[in-house]
């Protein structure tokens, strides 16, 4: 391809030469000084021109893609429609409540535990622990002839007259009475019950089916008993009638209109999960606590649940397997269970689950940021290379058809190890190749044994990683304290995260320059997870996806799509973060809307070479630090940010044109290797605020408004703060 040709003319011995190379021909922007002021009615006019007869490979759909795991309530509640919270009974049932929450508070994605509490005397209310329906107890009721005795929950989330369904599984004594009410109000039009059948000493399913005839967050579920003897609840389930296999219509909705490749299923939570327990009967899993995140796990939504979403919202599935506390054998039968013939063992127990073909899951993970010192399972990288191999080997003699991921962390200031930062921060060149070097040991060490490698970030604006203070922090401290709280323009705010993607793809870079090999056998970098905190106010996992959020993500994706020949996957955290949700309502976001159109438009189009006259701003900051690349992200048409490609069938031309300032910016366009001529349109995601955003039950304040703009202007001019999609016909098809 053009770019690997390019490569093999350059000198090994600059890690930025193919980078700097790509700059001066448009796929990359070129880093050299430019003055910081914004244009804004003075000055020289930008202009850029694009060379349609020079192309990158295609952009992959898969650069669109998202990352999800189970983690307060990134899964469970907007996903899964579950309504009640540990509904397998895990923690006891106390009347009193608890000082601190199941889950931890405060961070992005906690999420309470709803508790059930007794109805009745608290002691009439035991748990079963020798005869257990589902993981370790039962609650088991004491009856009493004229008092009801039992449990409820509080905190649901209703809608007038909307319809709910369930089950319950319950045993007793025979003659024992048992109701189920579902409860919106105060008396008895304000709760509709219903009463079981006659027990028996096994347990036995029941449908539940309600109708709310009120609005309510907080109505309960109540079941309660009368009688002699007792009765046990095994689990109980309620959710919306219309939910989808499980799944909530509204949400999976909205995320299948944007078009994402791909969701990764893993995270820190993989490193403790017994994947043998999101199997089978859900209501039989046992519920696990997940010490990676210090939360219950109630199994619901496994394995066989992720690829029904996946169908849902038309994306391809990845999965990491457990490299932390699993082994590989587990790993090998993990990709029998999900991609083995009825013949296999695992593949005839998911046959028995009700899923008789195959899933051929393409995209496998080992591991999930095994680097880091809070995972679960952690060891030092000499014998994690050793492990990766061996779980390589055992799940390709399962399925050899597969794409491996190692989970890798490519070196740089930040990650240097505690006790060796005094010597080696500024300092890295000795320690590449060293146990101090994730990627430069699997590319040593694990040849063969991957197709991809992994590589994890997450940021956010109004601070720097200051070098020289990194020198100085005591072994015992964290990376993090040598952040320094800085100023920063809106355009500056916006630029940051692009700059990330550009150091990311410098670094890789020199990976290659080190290991030649890595580009004829195609070694790719897959940025699968990664994050840009917005922490300005408002919902959504990082504090709302505002305008402001929007314009700093586009500048993300145009610049990941300048790198098409190594960087082919790129997920964000999370794909529920791309919707603003509470229980009942949801609507697409700010971000949402950025990726719909980059999806949209950008998958599978073709990269043209674009250059202009005004260079993006030199290095705000000394290069190394891990927010500073050696040359500056974005196009030369400074401040705006171009990216222009050729849609597969070669009809249109698509240009990306994102101007994060808060004037008006007008370029003076030329076209070359391709006839533009016919009705043009624009895609614009704009606002007249930057923290504009959308919530639920409120007017959308972010919209994508298509327009016709005629035949292909001279010159475009972009509205402030605003993202656009100009979409431009060729007569005659580029070549």
């Amino acid at each position: 391809m053009f770019m690997t040709l390019l490569r093999k003319t350059l000198s090994p011995g600059n890690p930025g030469a193919l980078l700097a190379v790509c700059a001066l021909i448009g796929f990359c922007a070129c880093g050299s000084q430019a003055q910081e002021a914004v244009h804004g009615g003075g000055g020289a006019a930008i202009s850029a021109s694009i060379d349609a007869s020079q192309t990158a490979p295609p952009v992959s759909k898969y650069l669109y893609g998202q990352f999800i795991e189970h983690i307060g309530g990134t899964m469970y509640g907007s996903l899964w429609a579950e309504m009640l919270d540990d509904r397998k009974f895990y923690f006891p049932i106390t009347a009193k409540k608890p000082e601190t929450s199941a889950k931890p508070e405060g961070g992005p994605f906690s999420m309470k535990v709803r508790e059930w509490h007794p109805v009745g005397p608290e002691d009439a209310v035991v748990r079963d622990k020798e005869h257990p329906f589902v993981g370790d107890q039962s609650p088991r009721i004491k009856l009493d002839a004229a008092t009801p005795h039992g449990i409820q929950q509080a905190g649901l989330a209703l809608v007038k007259d909307k319809k709910y369904t369930g089950r319950i599984y319950l045993r007793g004594t025979p003659g024992s009475r048992i109701k189920v009410s579902l409860i919106w109000g105060a008396g008895e039009n304000g709760r509709q019950t219903i009463t079981i059948p006659a027990l028996a000493n096994e347990y036995k399913k029941f449908p539940l089916e309600f109708t709310a005839k009120a609005d309510t967050s907080d109505a309960t579920i109540e079941i309660t008993g009368t009688g002699a003897g007792s009765f046990h609840i095994g689990t109980l389930s309620l959710m919306p009638a219309d939910n989808v296999q499980g799944f909530r219509p509204d949400t999976t909705a909205l995320l299948r209109q944007i078009k994402m490749g791909f969701w990764r299923y893993g995270g820190n939570y993989t490193s403790g999960l017994i994947w043998y327990h999101i199997v089978g009967d859900i209501d039989r899993r046992p519920p696990d606590f997940d010490n990676a995140w210090g939360a219950m796990q109630t199994n619901d939504l496994g394995l066989d649940e992720f690829m029904t979403l996946c169908k849902l919202i038309d994306v391809e599935p990845y999965i990491s397997v457990n490299a932390g506390f699993g082994d590989s054998h587990s790993a090998a039968e993990e990709v029998e269970y999900m991609n083995g013939s009825v013949n296999t063992t695992m593949g005839a127990k998911r046959a028995k689950n009700g899923h008789p073909e195959p899933y051929h899951v393409k995209f496998w993970n080992i591991g999930n940021e095994p680097w880091g010192a809070w995972q679960l399972g952690r060891t030092d990288l000499k014998y994690f290379v050793l492990k990766h191999n061996e779980f390589a080997k055992a799940m390709r003699a399962v399925d050899p058809s597969i794409t491996l991921i190692a989970s890798g962390l490519m070196l740089q200031n930040d990650n240097v190890p505690p006790e060796l930062r005094a010597k080696y921060v500024g300092n890295l060149g000795p320690l590449y190749g060293t146990d101090s070097d994730w990627d430069g040991s699997f590319l040593k060490s694990c040849m063969g044994n991957f197709d991809i490698i992994a590589e994890h970030w997450y940021s956010g604006g109004g601070h720097h990683w200051d070098i020289e203070k990194a020198k100085t922090i005591p072994p015992d401290k964290n990376t993090d304290d040598a952040n320094v709280k800085i100023d920063q323009t809106l355009l500056q705010f916006a630029r940051f995260p692009a700059d990330i993607v550009r150091l990311k793809a410098e670094e890789w870079q020199g990976y290659q320059q080190r290991f030649p090999w890595m580009v004829e056998k195609k070694i790719h970098l897959s940025i699968d997870e990664y994050a840009y905190f917005n922490f300005s106010g408002g919902g959504g996992p990082f504090g709302g996806e505002n305008l402001k959020q929007a314009l700093a993500y586009a500048m993300i994706l145009n610049e990941m799509a300048r790198y098409t020949d190594t960087l082919t996957m790129g997920a964000q955290t999370t794909g529920v973060s791309l919707i603003d949700f509470n229980r009942t309502a949801s609507t697409i976001n700010g971000l949402g809307l950025v990726y719909k159109m980059f999806g949209d438009h950008f998958a599978g189009a073709i990269p043209v070479a674009l250059t202009g006259n005004s260079p993006q701003p030199g290095p705000r900051f000394p290069v190394g630090s891990p927010d500073q690349p050696e040359k500056s992200s974005g196009s030369p048409t400074y401040p705006l940010d171009m990216f222009a490609a050729l849609t597969p069938d070669h009809k249109y031309l698509i240009v990306s044109v994102v101007n994060a300032t808060e004037s008006e910016q007008k370029v003076d366009l030329s076209v070359t290797g391709a006839h533009l001529a016919g009705p043009s349109t624009l895609w614009q995601l704009t606002a007249n605020k930057v923290d504009a955003l959308n919530r639920i039950g409120q007017t959308p304040q972010l919209v994508i408004k298509e327009s016709s703009i005629g035949n292909a202007p001279a010159a475009i001019t972009a509205a402030p703060i605003s993202v656009n999609m100009y979409q431009f016909p060729i007569a005659q098809p580029a070549q």
